[in-house]
């Protein structure tokens, strides 16, 4: 991110904002198939907000990429690629990649929590295992992605546990 400062206070504002939306008052009982109805409303609405959140913080609509999130071994790997030939769109996820594995790198998960609105599961071990995990940015045809490695057991079920949120929460897939 070339501004962070200007980056936090629209992820401050935009947190703020959720925070405000989800405080509503108390609906009436509906009937089954109407509260049915209104999850599913609601869970839209919450992937719509996720989806708005991803492309203030990467800078590309997520609704034209592909993201993958995938469980390796000895960690694993996030993949951000557009969906057709945009090169000014793979240079921004690219850096964007640059800067996740350089956050990452110093325990600062403050992007995918302001993208998903929570602490995302796995960050807290992840952080504090800092030391023991590497993320490297590479290159992709459309895009790029941030490689997750380690040899600690607990570090790669946290990084699991991240991952399988990110795809959750992303509607993604788990590889290519």
């Amino acid at each position: 991110m070339t501004d962070r400062r200007s980056f936090r206070a629209a992820a401050a504002l935009l947190l703020a904002l959720c925070a405000v939306s989800a405080c509503s008052t108390e609906r009436p009982a509906e009937e089954p198939a109407a509260a049915a109805a209104a999850t599913a409303a609601s869970a839209d609405s919450a992937f719509a907000a996720v989806q708005e959140r991803g492309k203030l913080a990467m800078g590309v609509d997520q609704n034209t990429s592909t993201h993958v999130f995938e469980d390796l071994p000895d960690g694993g790997r996030i993949v951000l690629q557009r969906d057709s030939v945009d090169a000014a769109g793979a240079a921004t996820i690219r850096a964007h990649m640059t800067d996740i594995a350089t956050l990452f790198a110093r325990g600062d998960f403050s992007i995918p929590g302001m993208v998903h609105a929570q602490e995302v599961p796995g960050t807290k071990v992840m952080a504090a295992k800092r030391a023991s995990i590497t993320y490297v940015a590479d290159t992709l045809p459309r895009g790029g992605e941030v490689r997750i490695r380690t040899a600690d057991a607990d570090a790669i079920k946290a990084i699991h546990e991240f991952l399988a949120f990110q795809r959750m929460d992303h509607r993604a897939m788990a590889h290519d």
